[in-house]
């Protein structure tokens, strides 16, 4: 175990700040061992994955264990469908590109994704008309409190938007050791969501030459044109969640920004941008000292240099009350605050 562990490098927003401890967990054997042996209980704890949805506001003063559990195994083939069993340690963008390469579609429009696997169902992460919860047929867990194997059922897991049960009520005291995904081999492609067509267009792509490759090149280059490097400039991707609104509220807001972009849901209401939001709140490319608003995407706040992680969320709260006076409308962060 590692004293006074320097945090910089592990994540993505490139914020400095120091775990009182660290211990890094490589495979599900020693991760089980290390939660029987070792009473937590009455520790501070915080798992780390690839850290791309975290900000450090402060040193963390109790221990951060790193996650590095990593395969990919074939639990169930056929000839519609696999099944994969995921370490939770695997880089996210990384498997998806396996599944690419394989033919094996679902998780294609969420290409370059930062992050881990493990980050996945506890995130329920989603981008492009696709949420990764229809995808997850389980997750492999272990308990803190006593190091026993648990496995949580897709319903289990509780999923919400950009949610689950591992992110409010069992936060810390489940360590997610693996995920099981169910995917397709007969593609079912999802286009009309975001900006994909059109990229598609751009690229030259007809409909009878989709593939999941070109899908997730369309994904790849839409994203790359809107979202920074994190190797470049310090982020955590979408800061915050596109709010849900009622159908009274659309509407009535519907009348005054005729431009406003929204999606409506199958249950009712509708989801609004919160990119637009902020940009039409004055943000985007807002800059001050070396933190700032990205200037192609409002969702995004980065650090260009050695901002604190302090700047950074109360930055955020500016944001929250600007749009919050402007549209009556309660945005929330998707980043974990620490």
């Amino acid at each position: 175990m590692i004293q006074q562990k320097n945090l910089k490098s592990l994540n993505t927003f490139g914020i400095e700040a120091f775990a009182k401890q660290f211990i890094d967990l490589k495979s599900f054997e020693e991760a089980s061992v290390f939660f029987k042996s070792e009473d937590l209980s009455d520790q501070n704890i915080l798992i780390l994955g690839g850290g791309s949805n975290l900000l450090l506001t402060q040193d963390f003063n109790g221990l951060v264990i790193q996650n590095l559990l990593k395969d990919i195994a074939v639990i169930e083939e056929n000839e519609d469908s696999i099944t994969l069993k995921v370490g939770a340690g695997e880089n996210w963008h990384e498997f998806v590109m396996y599944c690419v390469n394989n033919g094996y579609a679902g998780v294609e429009n969420l290409s370059l994704i930062p992050g881990n696997v493990g980050a996945s169902p506890m995130q329920n992460i989603g981008a492009y008309g696709v949420e990764v919860k229809d995808l997850i047929s389980e997750v492999e867990t272990i308990n803190i409190e006593d190091g026993s194997k648990v496995l949580f059922s897709n319903e289990d897991c509780q999923f919400d938007y950009r949610s689950s049960i591992f992110k409010t009520k069992l936060k810390n005291q489940y360590f997610i050791s693996a995920v099981t995904f169910r995917l397709s081999k007969k593609p079912a492609f999802k286009i009309e969501y975001g900006a994909i067509k059109s990229q598609l267009v751009n690229m030259g792509i007809t409909d009878d030459q989709l593939s999941l490759k070109v899908v997730s090149e369309a994904v790849i280059t839409i994203r790359k044109s809107k979202l920074p490097d994190p190797k470049e400039i310090g982020n955590s991707g979408s800061f915050f969640k596109n709010p849900i609104v009622s159908d009274a509220t659309f509407e009535k807001l519907k009348k005054k920004y005729k431009d406003m972009p929204a999606y409506q849901l199958p249950k009712g209401g509708y989801k609004l941008a919160a990119g637009w939001l902020i940009e039409k709140t004055g943000w985007k490319g807002y800059t001050e000292g070396e933190y700032g608003v990205h200037k192609k995407q409002a969702l995004v706040l980065v650090n260009y240099g050695n901002a604190s992680g302090l700047e950074i969320y109360d930055l955020s709260e500016r944001i929250l009350q600007s749009v919050k006076q402007k549209f009556d409308v309660q945005l929330e962060r998707e980043v974990n605050i620490i």
